[in-house]
C-alpha cells in the first residue's frame, strides 16, 4: 500500500471540483492469517472464526476470515496510496456514517478499496468530505465493506 498518491487534491476548492467521482481504487492486499492473527493481538479480538483455522474450516465459513473492523481499517493506508492532500493545513478523520460488512473476506483473499468523493460542505476555516470507500474482493461481486468516511480539511 506504500508508494505515491494517484491524485493530488489542492485545498477545498479541489475537493468540490471532485465531488461525485470515484477518486481511485487501490492496489491489492492480500489477508493473510498473519495478517488476521496481528488483529486479533493488537484488538485482543480472538475470535475462533478469525483465529483458529481447524475450527473455522468446519463451519459455514468453510475456514478463517478477517474481522470486519481489519478490513475497513485498511481504508487510511489505501487512501494515503490514492490521494495527496495538498494546500491544507490539516486534515482529520472526523469519523464515519454507515458501515457495513456485506460479505466475508475469507483468508488469503485479496481486497483493493474504490473510493468516491461523494460530498463535500464548508465548514468555518475548511471543509467537510465524505468519501464513500468500497472495499472489493478479488473475483466477488458483493464488496466486503462499504463505509462513509468523514474527514476535515482545514485551510
Amino acid at each position: 500500500m506504500a508508494g505515491t498518491a494517484q491524485r493530488t487534491i489542492h485545498g477545498s476548492d479541489g475537493l468540490f471540483e471532485l465531488v461525485g467521482e470515484e477518486v481511485g481504487v487501490s492496489e491489492w492486499f492480500e489477508g493473510t492469517q498473519e495478517a488476521i492473527d496481528a488483529f486479533a493481538g493488537v484488538t485482543n479480538d480472538h475470535y475462533w472464526v478469525h483465529t483458529d483455522p481447524e475450527r473455522a474450516a468446519q463451519s459455514p465459513a468453510g475456514g478463517t476470515i478477517a474481522h470486519g473492523l481489519l478490513t475497513l481499517s485498511l481504508g487510511p493506508g489505501f487512501t494515503w496510496a490514492l490521494l495527496a492532500f495538498e494546500d491544507f493545513s490539516l486534515m482529520l478523520n472526523y469519523g464515519y456514517g454507515k458501515v457495513r460488512f456485506p460479505a466475508p473476506l475469507p483468508v488469503g483473499s485479496r481486497v483493493r478499496m474504490r473510493s468516491t468523493l461523494r460530498d463535500v460542505r464548508r465548514l468555518d476555516g475548511g471543509s467537510q468530505a465524505t468519501f464513500v470507500q468500497t472495499f472489493e474482493r478479488e473475483g466477488q461481486d458483493k464488496p466486503v465493506c462499504v463505509a462513509e468516511q468523514v474527514l476535515r480539511f482545514f485551510d
